[in-house]
């Protein structure tokens, strides 16, 4: 099977690397030559992800049978649209139904005139003096967000103690004059979890739950970024969360996709729920309309079933089933130095892939070009594999010894202190709560 895969960063390599394994013939048009990718790909375009017209003429020039799309932005842009109408299959929603992440008061708005679980309570303003009026009289805590697509980096996405929801108003006055609109929700407390899943329109398969960390630096601290880094259990939960949360998480993803259907939008692809699970259980903070990055790295390196196999059947609307070895995983991405605020770019990574491997890790390249040249985003990620999160996170601090250059990394992603943590929070409203192993 021919398949052409849109985008170069980390979360398409693991999946260009997915679908070679499965028996693909691999083409790929991105806007830099991603290092790991040139070496699977039968042809290369250099293109912006965004430009349909270009991406459309690659497919059909070289006869590709099916195209997967790995970021959000193509998906906005209507990818997925143009290609079908061009006579090609791809993976990924189309535009309209990828505004549950693309659109968030879409997405709020959805999931309240259908009743979808582990909703919030919210609402959208374009004049800054009701906004301020409804904050008062909510009373508590609240996040302000941009309603449009921030790339996961850089993003001021605010939650405010009560005390500070002049902070907040300042800031939701800052993004409707610059947006014209701006989406206000109560704030959730409690810890954050990622649920993935393949769907075909109708049916959802799920994938290991992942724990991201957003935040730039060590302790959680600093700016939210695309994501430093992640990690998953052997058996597909996480430390903090019971069959009961994840079978609430799960009815939500579900509800979502009956629901995309009974609308006539039928969602077919990867569907990415960001989860916060609180005292009340889980809630859903946003939707993703594609693979996590880095999430995806913790995934695809277990999944057992061809990805080509599934990728057809989310096409034909006849998706069967994915199943994924029980290993941990550890994600560790090295991004360059000033990220995501005033990333430094240019300068050369320095990469022994042979020591890498040695060590038993997996290397997956992103913000990089062919040279080895780093882009100005999160520059590569280093992957353990194993048995248990201890050895897992072990492996990847081991192969992360072997990139030289102006990067940095958190060595606390995947530790058992971490995770500690995390349990800890938990645990203030849980208190006789037991850990799942990990």
């Amino acid at each position: 099977m021919k398949i052409l895969l849109v985008g170069g960063g980390g979360r398409e390599h693991a999946i260009g690397e997915a679908l070679v394994k499965a028996g693909a013939e691999l083409y790929v048009v991105s806007r830099h030559r991603n290092p790991g990718l040139l070496r699977f790909a039968g042809e290369y375009g250099i293109a912006k992800e965004t430009d349909v017209g270009k991406v459309l003429e690659f497919a059909l020039n070289w006869g590709v049978d099916l195209a997967f799309i790995g970021p959000e932005a193509p998906l906005d842009a209507g990818v997925v649209d143009v290609l079908w109408e061009g006579g090609i299959p791809a993976i990924g929603p189309s535009k309209d139904a990828a505004k549950l992440e693309t659109d968030k008061a879409f997405a709020r708005a959805f999931m309240e005139r259908n009743r979808i679980p582990g909703r919030k309570l919210f609402q959208v303003f374009d004049d800054p003096s009701r906004m301020r009026a409804w904050i008062d009289d909510f009373g508590g805590p609240v996040v302000v967000k941009p309603l449009g697509l921030t790339g996961g980096k850089g993003v001021k996405v605010v939650g405010y103690q009560l005390r500070d929801n002049g902070e907040a108003k300042a800031y939701a006055e800052e993004l409707i004059e610059r947006d014209g609109k701006v989406l206000v929700e109560e704030r959730t407390d409690g810890v954050e979890f990622t649920f993935q899943v393949f769907s075909d329109g109708r049916k959802a398969v799920p994938m290991p739950l992942v724990q991201d960390y957003p935040h730039a630096y060590e302790g959680d601290e600093g700016p939210i970024t695309g994501g430093m880094g992640s990690y998953s259990c052997a058996g597909h939960l996480l430390p903090f969360i019971t069959r009961k949360d994840y079978e609430r998480a799960f009815e939500t993803l579900k509800a979502t996709i009956r629901a995309m259907r009974k609308e006539g939008t039928p969602y077919r692809g990867i569907l990415y729920g960001q989860f916060m699970l609180g005292k009340d259980g889980p809630v859903l903070i946003e939707y993703n309309a594609r693979f996590g990055d880095p999430e995806a790295m913790n995934v695809l390196p277990l999944l057992r079933t061809p990805l080509t196999e599934i990728a057809e059947g989310m096409v034909d609307g006849n998706l069967k089933g994915a199943k994924f070895e029980e290993k941990a995983t550890v994600v560790k991405y090295l991004a360059p130095k000033g990220y995501p605020v005033n990333p430094l770019r240019g300068t050369r990574l320095e990469v022994d892939e042979e020591a890498i491997v040695g060590e038993g890790a997996r290397l997956y390249y992103a913000s990089l070009d062919e040279n080895f040249t780093i882009l100005g985003s999160r520059a590569l990620a280093v992957v353990g594999i194993a048995d248990s999160l201890e050895e897992a996170e072990r492996i990847a601090s081991a192969g992360i010894k072997h990139v030289h250059g102006e990067v940095f990394y958190r060595r606390d992603v995947g530790t058992e202190r971490s995770v500690e943590k995390r349990i800890r929070v938990i645990r203030e409203f849980r208190r006789d709560f037991e850990p799942n192993p990990c």
